[in-house]
């Protein structure tokens, strides 16, 4: 799938590819419902039904993201909400062990990330990613989302690659197009991002589910 010899710099994205999306999914699909309609004494499925369709109007801008801004929208502490499922947190299928193979085969390694800053410190305190990798960029870092083409060329500017011989792996087909359209060569998405729902068909990028599946024969 992949010609590793033809490749210096993976760029990662954490939730959905790193680490299991069954995380996320539980808590805004379901705990950030729950408590916004006890809070604001709405049925659950008037809370959901607003809540998901103001997601819907902001998916790609850099706020959908942000938890201060799901905080001041929904009036709860959504960064306190995220230390409720903390059990949650956990790396897909091989992760772990692709990241060390990256390590030891001196290939460079980006965390790059739409989640808020504070969604990344609490995940890492669970799992040490950051310490897994060369670096870590958030797009908050830089006010634009990864969907935008202008996220890549600032991450190119502060973090130096070659887009013809790096890798991109997503699970954001938005984002994959992004990077494509940025020069990004190599890049590859994530058949089953969340562990609890059924891999994904009908996808636009070469995917895999397992990082073993990408990982050369030893």
């Amino acid at each position: 799938m992949i010609s590793w010899d033809r490749v210096d710099t993976v760029l990662l994205d954490m939730d959905g590819t790193l680490l299991d999306l069954h995380y996320d999914n539980t808590l805004w699909n379901q705990l950030v419902p729950a408590r916004y309609s006890e809070v604001h004494d709405l049925p659950l499925e008037a809370a959901r039904s607003h809540l998901f369709e103001h997601m819907s109007s902001i998916r790609g801008q850099v706020t959908f993201y942000c938890l201060d801004y799901w905080s001041d929208f929904t009036g709860l502490d959504v960064v306190v909400l995220h230390h409720e499922l903390t059990e949650l947190i956990s790396y897909r299928p091989y992760a772990e062990e692709f990241l060390s193979w990256l390590q030891a085969q001196g290939k460079r390694a980006v965390l790059v990330t739409n989640a808020h800053r504070d969604s990344l410190f609490i995940k890492n305190a669970h799992c040490g990613v950051i310490g897994r990798l060369d670096a870590d960029v958030s797009s908050h870092d830089y006010g634009v989302p990864k969907e935008a083409t202008a996220f890549w060329a600032q991450l190119r500017a502060e973090q130096p690659y070659d887009p013809e011989r790096t890798l991109l792996i997503d699970d954001n087909d938005s984002i994959l197009g992004a990077a494509r359209d940025s020069g990004i060569r190599h890049l590859l998405t994530v058949s089953q991002p969340d562990s609890n729902r059924p891999p994904r068909a009908d996808l636009n990028y070469p995917a895999f589910n397992a990082f073993s599946e990408i990982l050369p024969d030893e």
